[in-house]
């Protein structure tokens, strides 16, 4: 039998708890679904939008040119079916356009419009306030060491990934 730490929990030979990463991991994860739910709900209540509307205009925002509805896909981690379905709501609020590209008729780029641009940075404002109250709690030296530490394990988290990826591809 392994060696124990405190409360009786096995320890790494590092001298780590072996569930640390895994303590680590559920917090995250209640931290970004509560955040998540309650950025969805407000933007429900005082914008009647829903976040994957939000964050596709966040996309858009950053693209002058507009994007490939592959490409916005692909930045939104979502599938081409979700996006798809996101655009026509999008576009029937007369937030975005959608034309073909002049090089592939059969690509769709999509654009915001200057009502879109508007209603967007109405949000983006509101959104940054909401982010603002939910970390009120936290110096700016804990968001700062929280930042960095997330930064750190994101480039952990890659390095795991990168050798799956390559040995599926």
């Amino acid at each position: 039998m392994g060696e124990t730490g405190e409360g009786g929990l096995p320890v790494e030979a590092e001298g780590r708890d072996k569930r640390t990463a895994v303590r680590a991991w559920l917090r995250l994860l209640t931290c970004t679904t509560l955040i998540e739910n309650e950025i969805r709900s407000r933007l429900r209540e005082q914008f009647d939008f829903t976040l994957p509307r939000f964050d596709l205009l966040a996309q858009l925002d950053k693209a002058e040119d507009g994007l490939v509805l592959g490409e916005a896909s692909k930045l939104l981690m979502v599938s081409a079916g979700n996006v798809t379905a996101v655009v026509e709501k999008l576009l029937a609020s007369g937030y975005i356009t959608r034309q073909p590209s002049p090089t592939d008729r059969r690509v769709q780029i999509i654009r915001l419009t200057h009502a879109g641009r508007a209603a967007f940075r109405t949000m983006a404002e509101a959104h940054n306030a909401w982010i603002e109250e939910l970390f009120a709690g936290l110096s700016d030296g804990e968001i700062a060491a929280l930042t960095d530490g997330l930064a750190r394990l994101k480039r952990s988290a890659q390095a795991g990934v990168e050798p799956r990826r390559r040995t599926r591809a």
